[in-house]
């Protein structure tokens, strides 16, 4: 369907969703939101993508929430509004996301881009949470999710002083995977995107699902979950395809099965 905040592309077994705000620096207004997790909730239900790519444009993936839209709002209004619920629903795709971040990535937009499982920087990136520059606290995940990303002293420097990092301090803390000149950003997150895309789609979702678990259980919890993953790949067709193929010396041809 058309949207008027987002372009949607798909290609090589993946999806492409770019930002289309560029006169404001690909700010998050709820009409955005709504239309981005609308795109990847019908992506993650379409058998022909197997992985999907978050990216602005050179300048700046995001430069944070729409705050024309928070000015005047009680928190009566926020608390109806419940913004946040979409957040919610983009951390229930169960597709691999790869966040392609080039420019400012500020605020919602740091943490849209640390919703996403791989994040991959162009080396003009600039991460931040300045929300408390404008009174108020990152509320979409940034004090949670950064903080499992680069350490509780790092993250309360960020949050507290609302200071930027470049894209070599990020991968160097950990806040991204890798950073490559702004020329090829979103061509390497293409060819990460291409490569999942070429993986058995069954074992890569609960893969993904394993990955996550350990941010929100203990232990002993978590390989209890990977373990109940892992013997439920053993009732995939992928998984004897994949075995068999070893075996057989040839390349898997994948059902998503």
């Amino acid at each position: 369907m058309p949207y008027a905040n987002i372009l949607v592309t798909k290609q090589d077994g993946y999806a492409i969703v770019q930002f289309n705000r560029p006169d404001v620096l690909n700010a998050l207004n709820i009409k955005l939101m709504e239309e981005l997790v609308d795109a990847l909730e019908i992506l993650d239900k379409d058998d022909e993508v197997r992985a999907i790519i978050l990216t602005g444009n050179e300048k700046a993936f995001a430069a944070g929430a729409d705050i024309k839209e928070m000015a005047d709002a009680t928190a009566i209004d926020m608390l109806i509004r419940d913004q946040f619920a979409r957040w919610d629903r983009i951390r229930k795709i169960k597709k691999p996301l790869i966040a392609a971040v080039s420019g400012f990535t500020l605020g919602g937009g740091c943490e849209l881009a640390m919703t996403c499982d791989i994040i991959i920087a162009s080396e003009t990136a600039k991460f931040g949470q300045p929300e408390i520059n404008i009174g108020v606290m990152p509320g979409a995940g940034g004090t949670q999710r950064l903080t499992r990303a680069v350490g509780k002293y790092k993250a309360m420097e960020m949050v507290l002083t609302g200071k930027m990092i470049s894209a070599e301090e990020a991968v160097r803390w950990g806040l991204v995977n890798k950073v490559v000149p702004i020329e090829y950003f979103l061509e390497e997150a293409k060819a990460l995107a291409k490569e999942i895309a070429s993986k058995p789609p069954v074992a890569v979702r609960l893969a993904k699902e394993a990955v996550l678990k350990a941010f929100d259980t203990t232990i002993e919890g978590g390989l209890e979950f990977e373990r109940r993953n892992f013997y439920l790949l053993f009732a995939s067709d992928d998984q004897k395809e994949g075995m068999k193929a070893f075996t057989e010396k040839r390349k898997a041809e994948w059902k998503g099965k």
